[in-house]
């Protein structure tokens, strides 16, 4: 583990078993008596970004962080493999859905976690998903928000993710401008964007029965299409934000409060 530089949550580094560098911050709270992070009687918060996005951004902008910490829940952010401080390879095979999981295991071994609750959105599902069914004894909750049966890149043509990405060219389909224009303007990596659909594409999204699931979508968010139907087949909770998209769904109120009162359940 190496630490960058100075900031007031510093971010710190784990090494994936292929190598690559992932970023991550411990946002702790100390528990009543002063103990450290494994002291606490609920385990640390793993907090998965989705596609094209960064944990400042999901989940440090949008008040999450600060709501967990007033529940006393100490958190841990990342920045998945081909966004924001971690490493960007451009090969497709580098984001492997089990390689994309391995990360996270990756990030609670460097912040020596044994065990988390976690939450999700949109494309991190995916990589929980992978990290949930490679280790599903380091999972205690999941809250899968943003996210259905349905993986999204599996409907697009990637011609045109690459007309987009590569040539700045207007894509056929106008959900992939409007997913990918705004992360070229903000200075993503093109090519480790692109790479990343490759490689995520028709990722299922399966967590293990013995672990305790919530499903939060958005009303107007057509994403998590099927979350309902889904959660009824796992027998998990389902919670639906009125007059929410994907982008607003995120910042509501109401998905905070749905998960820190499922988070805090024993």
């Amino acid at each position: 583990m190496r630490q960058a530089g100075p900031a007031t949550t510093p971010t710190l580094y784990a090494e994936a078993p292929d190598g690559v560098l992932i970023g991550y911050r411990v946002h702790a709270v100390e528990p009543a008596g002063g103990g450290g992070v494994s002291d606490a009687v609920l385990p640390p918060v793993l907090l998965v970004h989705g596609f094209a996005s960064d944990a400042a951004i999901t989940w440090e902008g949008t008040g999450w962080v600060r709501a967990l910490e007033d529940a006393g829940r100490t958190t841990i952010t990342l920045d998945l493999r081909g966004h924001g401080t971690s490493d960007k390879p451009v090969d497709a095979d580098s984001y492997a859905p089990e390689l994309l999981g391995a990360d996270l295991i990756a990030v609670l071994d460097s912040a020596g976690v044994d065990v988390a609750d976690v939450v999700a959105y949109s494309m991190g599902n995916r990589v929980v998903s992978a990290f949930a069914t490679s280790a599903p004894e380091r999972v205690r909750r999941v809250v899968v928000g943003g996210a259905g049966p349905d993986e999204l890149f599996a409907t697009w043509a990637i011609d045109d993710a690459r007309a987009v990405l590569l040539r700045d060219e207007a894509p056929r389909d106008p959900v992939i401008e409007q997913v990918l224009r705004p992360a070229i303007r903000a200075g993503a990596d093109r090519e480790a964007l692109l790479a990343v659909i490759e490689g995520v594409s028709g990722a299922p999204l399966a967590i293990p029965g013995g672990i305790p699931v919530l499903f939060v979508a958005g009303e107007n968010d057509p994403v998590p299409a099927g979350a309902q139907e889904l959660a009824r087949e796992w027998g998990a909770d389902f919670v639906s934000v009125p007059g929410r998209d994907h982008v607003s769904t995120l910042t509501s109120r109401g998905f905070k409060s749905a998960a820190l009162a499922f988070l805090a359940a024993s």
